[in-house]
């Protein structure tokens, strides 16, 4: 298994990660973030339960990778 290591911390890409979390590693605001999820621009979350909302690491890391290839390659 490996894991990333972004912002100091290493974290499993199986894990879930909440809002604050992903927020963390992602630099947009949360209205933003939502309105990519609605959009198609940023990861579909998963519902653990009615109130509670998570993102697959693995998926946010891509998110970011991504990103980075773009920025790169302009």
């Amino acid at each position: 298994m490996t894991t990333s290591a972004i912002h100091g911390s290493r974290i499993d890409p199986a894990a879930l990660l909440r809002l604050p979390q992903v927020l963390s590693l992602v630099p947009v605001s949360k209205s933003t973030w939502w309105n990519g999820v609605r959009s198609g621009r940023f990861p579909k979350p998963v519902k653990l339960s009615e109130r509670t909302t998570c993102w697959r690491a693995s998926e946010i890391f891509a998110l970011i990778e991504k990103a980075a290839s773009e920025e790169v390659g302009r």
